[in-house]
């Protein structure tokens, strides 16, 4: 009679603790498909990181290079310069060569304040980095495309400076 009394208990056991294990493997079911999700969502965003960062990095290279260009451009054009022009022109070259991140971001900023109020929209303020740096993959395409923008200016100052010495030619030869 007592081996009959258990058998019912024993199976009784058995059911809740197969209830337990299925509602344990229940749980851990969902937890997997969850991290299942988030494990292809972190993979979403690092093929996106990385294609950002690739690009980022060709432009930060065609940026560098396009500098080199001016670079020599401006060095090639110089000598053409009156002795006084050359001068200002290389001190400007030099100061544009100690540019730095502030200064970048002011001139973004101002070229963007004037884009934007040419659209009537709101500027977008630009703010340096809060630890006073820039991080090295950023850093090298804004010193990059900031040079760009200078070599654009120094051009275009060098071309009104010559402008203006072949007005005061004119002016002599008058």
């Amino acid at each position: 009679q007592s081996l009959k009394l258990t058998y019912p208990e024993t199976l009784d056991r058995i059911k809740e603790e197969f209830q337990f294990l299925q509602n344990q493997y229940h749980s851990l079911k969902l937890e997997c498909e969850k991290l299942a999700t988030e494990k292809t969502e972190i993979q979403r965003h690092y093929v996106m990181y990385y294609e950002m960062s690739y690009g980022l990095n060709i432009e930060m290279h065609k940026q560098t290079e396009i500098a080199k260009r001016l670079n020599v451009i401006c060095a090639q054009l110089i000598p053409f310069l009156s002795q006084e022009h050359q001068q200002q022109v290389v001190q400007a070259v030099e100061r544009a060569k100690q540019v730095t991140m502030t200064d970048l971001n002011a001139a973004i900023g101002h070229q963007l304040q004037t884009q934007h109020l040419s659209h009537h929209a709101p500027p977008i303020p630009l703010t340096p980095h809060p630890s006073g740096m820039q991080p090295t993959s950023l850093a090298g395409i804004g010193s990059a495309s900031g040079l760009l923008a200078l070599s654009g200016a120094l051009g275009a100052q060098a071309q009104l400076l010559a402008k203006d010495d072949r007005g005061v030619h004119d002016t002599e030869s008058r």
